[in-house]
């Protein structure tokens, strides 16, 4: 069982479950999954993917507190600000990462952010990681209320002196609201990817792009959907919300056929640049990434894939792109989602579909939360 300090003070609470061992927690939620999806009758329904207990997360997000002279990074509880730099959900490498740029906070004077005084510059710290044969890589991003500090930042950041930082970005969040980021983003390094690599097949984020927060799930979950697929008889995809392309590039780079037509759709075109960075790497030339809004587009595109690939927001996928797809009715779907609920709304809308496979992912450990991948297919 992960023991953590944290918790047992009642400092943070966020791992509600972690008291519970861990074969229970996924005993419980593997019941849960089954009885969610018994009114879809799946034809088969596998064991979960098991996550590592601890040092799983790949992304820091840390509220900046405390005073400049002794800066804090991790989250206001009540009126107290609690650091979180020793969080047993990151990594050794992680936690020495964050303790390294608490240290520059305080020599830079970079003044925190007080949210009842509506004073001080500095908000958040985003930190990310990728591990690559066993070597950790990161991108670094800086919350700022305004520019007061970008020109300090930016002739200093090379004193944090950390080992492979690729990426180091400063966002400008001027807002009084709770809201991560603002549209303002200044890239301080000459490269803006952070690179991943999962299963062979090389994937890059940018400092606004949406990742799997737990790289070991990640890595399952696109090998699982590209065996999935790969028996079937498949030669065109959509892959709607596609990101920077796990999904999608997982499914033609592992399927016995080399002539499938991918189309790629997702409203971040940061997103579909990093995508088409990865196609152009892997040498596919059958592969078109878009960045639209995925209803618009399947409400304007001609033509019917055999395969479409889902992995929406929280909320859905959304009524009107499954009525569409129920009337199109594509040979298979495709379906991850991180919420059970949006995901039953939008299944219980394709009449057509038998449900092949199902199976969960803990990508999400002491928590209630999971990744689940279902495939269904149209009866004959």
């Amino acid at each position: 069982m992960m023991q953590c300090s944290y918790y047992q003070e009642k400092k943070c609470l966020s791992c509600h479950k972690i008291n519970q061992p861990y074969h229970s927690q996924l005993t419980e939620k593997q019941s849960h999954l089954l009885e969610i999806l018994a009114d879809f009758n799946p034809k088969q329904v596998n064991d979960p993917y098991v996550s590592p207990e601890s040092g799983f997360r790949n992304k820091a997000k840390m509220a900046v507190l405390g005073t400049v002279e002794k800066p804090i990074l991790g989250i206001q509880n009540g009126n107290d600000a609690i650091d979180l730099c020793d969080c047993p959900l990151y990594s050794s490498n992680m936690q020495n990462i964050l303790k390294l740029v608490r240290t520059y906070i305080r020599k830079q004077g970079l003044v925190p952010y007080n949210i009842n005084k509506r004073k001080g510059e500095l908000k958040f710290v985003i930190i990310t990681e990728s591990i690559i044969d066993n070597n950790s890589h990161f991108m670094l991003r800086f919350v700022l209320k305004s520019h007061k500090f970008v020109e300090k930042i930016k002739n200093s950041y090379h004193n944090l002196q950390i080992n492979n930082l690729e990426v180091v970005t400063i966002n400008i969040q001027p807002n009084h609201a709770a809201i991560l980021e603002g549209e303002e983003e200044l890239i301080l390094t000459d490269n803006p990817f952070l690179a991943f690599q999962f299963n062979q097949i090389p994937l890059y984020i940018k400092s606004k792009s949406f990742f799997q927060t737990n790289s070991y799930i990640a890595e399952k979950l696109y090998q699982t959907a590209s065996d999935w697929v790969a028996n079937l008889n498949v030669n065109s995809i959509w892959d709607l919300f596609c990101g920077v392309g796990g999904f999608g590039l997982h499914c033609i780079g592992h399927s016995n056929n080399e002539k499938i037509q991918l189309t790629g759709i997702e409203i971040s075109s940061d997103a579909i640049e990093c995508a088409t960075k990865s196609a152009e790497k892997l040498g596919y030339d059958k592969l078109d990434f878009k960045s639209l809004d995925a209803t618009k587009y399947v409400n304007n595109e001609q033509g019917i894939p055999d395969l479409v690939l889902l992995n929406p927001p929280r909320r859905g996928a959304g009524k009107s792109l499954i009525q569409y797809l129920d009337n199109i009715k594509p040979k298979y779907i495709l379906y991850s989602s991180c919420n059970l609920a949006s995901m039953v709304e939008d299944l219980q809308l394709l009449s057509d579909y038998q449900m092949i496979k199902a199976q969960l992912f803990d990508m999400f450990p002491h928590t209630s939360h999971m990744e689940v991948l279902v495939l269904l297919e149209k009866y004959k």
